[in-house]
């Protein structure tokens, strides 16, 4: 995805316009050995440049497709960017700083507040992961987005990224990282950003508003397997008897797309596509078919995933509160017209 075009979400009304490279420092500190200060200079020269392409996925893409329908953002399915993401390790900024046994979490911050919900604390943003969790393993501080600085708009100069993790946990404008000794109980995460503790994070309106509903963040899961159909739009007829190629992309959060299969018949029935090339487990990857419409009439075609891990994207819709974790199979009606 350019960078021009990669979506932009932020929480909080106060964003930065500008960030002075000569005093900003990424703060290590809380329950850890030697606490760290680092100058941008500093990240780059001292410490080893890793890349990897990753989505970036809000948690509440594709939350418009919810019924009944939910509060937030209406997103279509824009809200998420592929990138080639540069920068530190941040197992290896860790280990400088010496992370303490006793540490229950780490929580990151980064320059964005402003008001938020009133009483609630929630002037910060600040989101946290326990030290043990896999996904930091492959997690960066990364300077470059695309092989360019990082846009202010997309955190420069140093944002957390996590690969299979959802965007709100890929803190923009990082400047602090804190080993804490208990539990975040922070708006951001005692509150916010919590998802039912049951399959696909799936509930009902009665259940959600019961009040006995166990929620938990939406750190505790990766993104769920996706895919969608980007050509044809469905916005001109196609001519009947003449090949299609159809086009589009997937991604999973728990590893890398092994199969994407398109159905001509609205689910009825499904062919293999043809992947195209693997940036690495956590990049969109591509994958095309060619379909041949032998008569006129209106048809719908699906598409559906496949990770590692042997999760398939579902044909069936997810509800919560929150607006999140939506993977259903996605359709697109084309009509097909007679050749004249």
């Amino acid at each position: 995805t350019p960078n021009a075009a990669f979506y932009v979400r932020y929480h909080l009304d106060l964003i930065p316009n500008a960030v002075d490279l000569g005093t900003w420092r990424l703060n290590v500190e809380g329950n850890v050995e030697r606490p760290l200060q680092l100058g941008f200079e500093e990240l780059v020269k001292n410490f080893k440049a890793v890349s990897v392409a990753a989505v970036n996925q809000c948690s509440g893409n594709s939350r418009s497709r919810f019924q009944p329908r939910v509060p937030g953002a209406q997103w279509g399915n824009g809200g998420m960017g592929n990138a080639r993401w540069t920068g530190v390790r941040l197992r290896e900024l860790l280990a400088s700083a010496g992370i303490k046994s006793g540490t229950a979490q780490l929580q990151f911050q980064g320059l964005d507040r402003g008001p938020g919900p009133e009483g609630k604390g929630a002037d910060v943003v600040m989101k946290s992961l326990p030290p043990t969790d896999p996904a930091l393993d492959d997690a960066l501080v990364a300077y470059l987005m695309n092989d360019e600085p990082l846009p202010m708009l997309n955190g420069f100069p140093v944002r957390l990224v996590v690969p299979g993790k959802f965007g709100v946990y890929w803190t923009k404008h990082l400047t602090w990282i804190r080993a804490l000794t208990s539990e975040d109980t922070s708006y951001w995460m005692a509150t916010a950003y919590r998802i039912p503790d049951t399959p696909r994070g799936n509930t009902t309106p009665a259940e959600a508003a019961s009040g006995t509903l166990k929620t938990v963040p939406i750190g505790h899961v990766r993104m769920p397997v996706r895919s969608f159909i980007v050509v044809p739009d469905g916005s001109s007829k196609l001519p009947a008897g003449l090949p299609v190629r159809v086009q589009g992309i997937a991604f999973s959060g728990d590893g890398p797309v092994t199969k994407v299969e398109l159905s001509e018949d609205d689910g009825r029935s499904w062919l293999e596509a043809t992947l195209g090339g693997d940036h690495g487990p956590y990049s969109f990857r591509t994958w095309e078919h060619t379909w041949k419409p032998s008569r006129s009439g209106t048809y719908v075609i699906a598409v559906r995933a496949t990770d590692r891990k042997g999760n398939v994207q579902p044909d069936a819709p997810v509800w919560n509160p929150g607006g999140y974790l939506w993977n259903r199979v996605e359709r697109q009606t084309l009509v097909v017209g007679a050749a004249s």
